[in-house]
């Protein structure tokens, strides 16, 4: 079995062959375009017989390349760089470098043999994209809100209890009572923040009805789970990828990084906060985790029951969300086979 890791970055990816003990074959740099990437297909020739890609986990960086492979037929695996950082500080090598780092990348992809294997999803693409875009927009509209907040202290202007500015109604109502005042530049900057806050709004809403809308026939068996809305449903089918991936649930778990860390000696079990896997994915079950807490006894149950044998709120929300892992798992499976076709309807 030989293993390329690949150090992804925007003009060029560097790559490094190591055989299955983690010995160095071969290494090269190729750009970023159709023909470097068909000149680096042709370098891994030279090593027939099993072998795997393992990329590191840069997002748009490597997507392309990712893609690409892919479509050639290629196994890939992407690495976190937490890995690829480990494998790297573990190593006899010193400093840092593009080949020092791909062939980190390649020996974290042979200590985790259990790495889910990549493979082309263009619905939770699209998804994932447009979540990424809503995201920035609201980044944006809440530095422009901490601005506007500034000016309209100056101008003496208090926001009603329970106004937010994220809402039109109120940005609207904000938006005449300035236009009231003797102008002044700053009146002027606070009405064209509002302006630009209303257009951002209105944006923001529109990319949350589209991703609802596309996520509703992809993962119907996710929305029915208490607490999971669209959004966060869309997450969890952009991060997942395809659950297909995943050998089993516990597998799921270590992705999602709800898998308990002992940190024990003695009598007494504990866990610990585990740092690792897609931290998207497990925001997304944290989410889901606090909302059941309000709303659906069974959680309050399970929390209410880890808290009576000695555990933590802490350490009885971990154990939900591991919980709710298992849960997702096997709910986006269920959803994954009611939307593949049968022979029937196929012919």
């Amino acid at each position: 079995m030989v293993v390329v890791g690949v150090d992804p970055h925007k003009h060029s990816h560097t790559a490094v062959a190591v055989d299955s003990n983690g010995h160095e074959l071969g290494q090269i740099t190729v750009g970023n375009t159709a023909a470097e990437l068909v000149r680096l297909l042709a370098w891994v020739q030279r090593w027939p017989g099993p072998r795997r890609w393992a990329i590191e986990d840069c997002r748009h960086v490597a997507g392309a390349l990712l893609r690409a492979l892919i479509r050639a037929g290629e196994a890939v695996v992407t690495v976190p760089p937490k890995l690829m950082a480990q494998a790297r500080a573990s190593a006899r090598t010193r400093g840092k470098s593009d080949p020092i780092d791909a062939l980190a990348v390649a020996r974290a992809a042979l200590r985790e043999p259990d790495l889910p294997e990549a493979h082309l999803d263009e619905q939770a693409l699209q998804i994932r994209l447009l979540l990424d875009h809503r995201e920035d927009l609201v980044a944006e509209r809440t530095r422009m809100i901490n601005r506007l907040h500034w000016h309209l202290h100056d101008l003496e202007i208090a926001l009603p209890r329970g106004q937010a500015l994220n809402r039109i109604a109120t940005l609207n109502r904000l938006g005449e009572q300035i236009g009231q005042l003797a102008g002044g530049v700053r009146a002027e900057i606070a009405a064209e923040l509002i302006e630009r806050l209303i257009t951002l709004t209105q944006r923001i809403g529109q990319l949350k009805r589209r991703i609802e809308a596309q996520v509703e026939p992809l993962a119907p068996h996710l929305l029915a789970v208490p607490g999971c809305a669209g959004l966060t449903a869309a997450k969890i089918l952009a991060e997942t990828a395809g659950v297909g991936r995943f050998r089993s649930a516990a597998a799921f778990a270590m992705h999602t990084g709800t898998a308990p860390i002992p940190v024990w000696t003695g009598n007494r079990a504990r866990f610990r906060l585990n740092r690792g896997g897609n931290r998207q994915l497990n925001a997304a079950l944290h989410r889901i985790a606090v909302t059941q807490l309000r709303i659906h006894p069974p959680a309050q149950a399970l929390v209410q029951r880890r808290i009576a044998t000695g555990d933590s709120k802490t350490e009885a929300l971990r154990v939900l969300r591991r919980h709710l892992a298992d849960v997702i798992y096997h709910r986006l499976q269920a959803s994954a086979a009611s939307s593949t076709p049968c022979h029937e309807d196929a012919a």
